[in-house]
């Protein structure tokens, strides 16, 4: 494992930290205080400085990084689940199941992934729990392709013939027989997955559309600190630089991860 993996490694195992042990290690970070607006980094009480109202930008950095971690997982997870099922059994069953399984999926692809993301958001009002069912219901689609185009490839293996022939159910191949040799490339996909997330959740959250105040959240408090980019700065860079870290991160992880178990990498 290289210095970069390692470090990116202890990143993403420090941006999990922060945000499950956040609400004992930091103050309020809703409290408002007024004297302190627009501190500068280093002030009293004030490390990473303090936004517009004057709350201290490094709770609200551990805050929203807690927002952060809770919509990556959760969405992934249902979309993962969601989609690798369908995929699974679209590329298992084949017929009409798999044309029509494949119609709805290409109906989806045919929408920029974040604009039905905001449309699905804006009607389903704003909140931590509608943004999360917005990126699920947009992300499931890689799941299912992916998992169709393995178990396509491994339904005519000799182990799942042989299955089929010892009179197995084709719910009992899929999940013992075809399943466990498709989760490398699935595994590999939801890291991507997470770091997307996370950088979609920032998204709509700038928009107005995610988490609303004064829940913080990395990309409402870059919306916010916009307006103040030339006298503070540091509003702006501190949750950008947060934000940016943590994707390059969870990428540089999911890099490693596909050569890791890329089985042509490891034989050159």
């Amino acid at each position: 494992m290289s210095a970069g993996v390692r470090l990116a490694a202890a990143v993403v195992g420090l941006w999990v930290l922060l945000a499950l042990a956040g609400p004992w290690l930091a103050g309020d970070p809703n409290a408002i205080a007024l004297e302190r607006i627009l501190a500068a980094p280093g002030a009293p009480g004030c490390p990473l400085g303090c936004d517009d109202l004057g709350r201290p930008l490094l709770d609200r950095v551990l805050a929203g990084a807690r927002v952060s971690l809770e919509v990556a997982l959760a969405s992934v997870a249902v979309s993962a689940v969601f989609g690798t099922a369908i995929g699974l059994t679209a590329g298992y069953a084949g017929g009409l199941w798999d044309a029509l399984a494949m119609r709805v999926v290409d109906v989806f692809l045919a929408f920029p992934g974040i604009l039905l993301a905001i449309a699905l958001a804006a009607v389903l009002g704003p909140g931590v729990d509608n943004v999360i069912i917005a990126l699920a219901a947009v992300g499931w689609t890689g799941y299912a392709r992916l998992a169709r185009a393995q178990a396509l490839a491994l339904r005519a293996r000799g182990h799942v013939l042989a299955a089929t022939a010892l009179g197995a159910g084709p719910v009992r191949i899929v999940l013992r027989h075809v399943l466990p040799l498709a989760l490398a490339p699935l595994l590999v996909e939801v890291t991507f997955g997470i770091a997307a997330a996370v950088v979609a959740e920032a998204g709509l959250s700038f928009l107005g559309l995610g988490v609303q105040p004064p829940q913080a959240s990395w990309g409402a408090m870059i919306r916010d600190g916009v307006r103040y980019l030339l006298v503070a700065p540091h509003a702006v860079l501190v949750p950008g630089v947060a934000l940016a870290v943590v994707v390059l991160a969870v990428n540089l992880l999911g890099d490693s991860l596909r050569d890791r178990l890329d089985v042509r990498l490891r034989e050159r």
